[in-house]
């Protein structure tokens, strides 16, 4: 075996965005693309030699053609050991958990989150640093930087690894160690939940769930899990299988994506308790029986409720919610005498907060839900805190729903989704909005109190982050924001949010799409959505 030295030139759009590079299969299947990237992030690092990587992925097409690549460059970068799940399959959350119990230098996770997969749809790649976070801003511009620099990688010229054999083989002087997928995140699922009363919960026959992998990366984790440790009947876990393509599917848990298993929580025979994961299992949904929980109000929720939950019982140091998400989680905040921190979107932003004990529970309205137990959202993990919750309370979701906006008032809240904007157009909405000044001004019953472009300072580094979103503020407390996104690999996606406070239990049984009309339409008239966008309907509504 030796080590080559490839003569490369560079890719001009190589820059990652809130999640890492994600761009369809075909781009990255362009002669040294993916080299040119991974070659990026190794050279951006310094220390790693002889350090332990991590390297998995959510099982989409080219996910094994990429580890093969991965594991040669990383064992002619110097790597000591790389740890691999076996078929390549690690769930995002996983890799996280594990770079942080093995004390690894970093890990690479492959994975285009809840976008779709094939030979023609998307693929990503993603570097996580030694605390089992996505990288911090300061380092995915180092490998944008090398990136556009870019004159060589080095590769070993070695055989494929067998992924499918767990046990260690080397690859050179590199020591590469094929694991268990499930085993070190069961545990620390373990550690944390009352395992036992779950189990009783899950076993009791008149409980039934239903638990949908969407035929992405959580299906050997869910039938470990669910109908493994915890006793679950057989068939709770549906779409279980990790497919190439997921199924053809989109998995993206939310109320039109996962449509199989609204169907079945709507329908008359509907069981107890629902729940969705995405892609790379690091996103979910939860549903009761004809009831759907915003993501919003599940991070309030299970930080109302944290005590009820043995790895949570002592108390919780903070919250932190990106600042799309609702404010719903900051009156259980200020109920319970801690802070609150208001972040951009990007599951990075959390990362200081958790590293510094400033925060324990941490979400995003895109149906994310995490805590300090790894540096990433955690789709499974989500599920289990409810299961805990409703084993102990001994209520419905709906009536635990219910109750929390009794005691904490109900925020209103809905995001509409445009997808595939022309990406000129969307920018260009986008700026104009920034141009105006809405302060002052009347809109039917409401009036702005504030119009700016979230920026944010991080209160450990002092890092700043600038035109995360507009943010329109009424005086009675409800909101527009309007926000690009960054996760998508065509076109332009625009995100706009909507919510309104209701304190006063008669009023909050309405319609969540009717209480927010009003709003709605003034969103749509202040922002030109329709002009812009040629869109008279979003794609999904959320």
């Amino acid at each position: 075996m030796q080590i080559s030295t490839i003569p490369t030139t560079p890719y001009t759009d190589q820059k990652p965005g809130t999640s890492g590079l994600r761009k369809k299969v075909p781009v990255f299947q362009q002669p040294n693309y993916l080299e040119n990237f991974v070659q990026s992030i190794f050279d951006s690092l310094e220390g790693y030699q002889g350090e332990t990587l991590v390297v998995g992925g959510d099982g989409r097409y080219y996910n094994r053609q990429a580890i093969q690549i991965i594991l040669k460059m990383a064992a002619a970068n110097g790597f000591g050991r790389v740890m691999v799940g076996q078929g390549g399959i690690l769930s995002t959350p996983a890799v996280s958990c594990i770079i942080r119990k093995n004390r690894a230098f970093g890990g690479i996770v492959l994975s285009a989150s809840h976008n779709p997969a094939g030979p023609n749809e998307d693929f990503g790649i993603k570097y996580n640093i030694s605390n089992g976070g996505p990288a911090p801003e300061k380092v995915t511009e180092a490998i944008y930087a090398h990136s556009k620099a870019i004159s060589q990688y080095r590769i070993l010229e070695a055989g494929d690894v067998d992924l499918d054999r767990l046990g260690t083989t080397q690859l050179g002087v590199m020591v590469v160690e094929v694991i268990d997928c499930v085993t070190d995140y069961a545990a620390l699922m373990e550690s944390l939940f009352d395992f036992n009363r779950i189990q009783q919960l899950l076993t009791n026959p008149s409980f039934r769930m239903c638990m949908d992998s969407m035929h992405a990366v959580t299906g050997p984790y869910a039938h470990a899990l669910f109908e493994g440790r915890l006793g679950a009947p057989a068939g709770t876990v549906m779409n279980g299988k990790t497919l190439e393509d997921f199924g053809g599917g989109h998995p993206d848990p939310n109320l039109v994506y996962a449509h199989d298993l609204v169907e079945i929580l709507f329908g008359d025979q509907a069981p107890d308790f629902g729940a969705a994961s995405d892609g790379d299992g690091d996103r979910n949904m939860i549903l009761g029986r004809q009831f759907f929980v915003t993501p919003s109000d599940s991070l309030a929720i299970l930080a109302a409720n944290a005590k009820l939950v043995p790895g949570y019982s002592s108390g919780l140091s903070g919250i932190a919610r990106s600042m799309p998400t609702s404010q719903a989680a900051d009156r259980v905040a200020e109920r319970l005498g801690i802070d609150c921190y208001e972040t951009p979107t990007g599951w990075k932003f959390f990362g200081n907060l958790l590293d510094s004990d400033k925060a324990t529970l941490c979400g995003e309205e895109s149906f994310g839900t995490g805590s300090n137990h790894i540096r990433e959202k955690d789709g499974l993990w989500a599920v289990l805190f409810w299961l805990n919750i409703l084993a102990v309370r001994q209520e419905s979701v709906e009536q635990i729903v219910r109750s929390h906006w009794q005691t904490y008032g109900r925020n209103y809240y809905s995001r509409h989704d445009y997808e595939g904007v022309d990406s000129g157009r969307a920018h260009q909405l986008v700026d104009r909005l920034r141009g105006l000044n809405l302060k002052g001004q009347q809109y039917g019953a409401y009036e702005v109190e504030y119009h700016d472009d979230f920026s944010y300072t991080d209160p450990i580094d002092g890092s700043i982050s600038q035109n995360q979103g507009i943010r329109i503020g009424f005086t009675d407390g409800s909101r527009i924001v309007y926000r690009l996104s960054g996760t998508g690999t065509q076109g332009a996606t625009l995100r706009l949010y909507v919510e309104s406070y209701e304190p006063n239990i008669a009023k909050q049984s309405q319609d969540t799409q009717e209480a927010l009309s009003g709003l709605i339409a003034i969103a749509n008239e202040v922002a030109q959505i329709q002009d812009y966008t040629g869109r008279d309907q979003p794609t999904v509504i959320t």
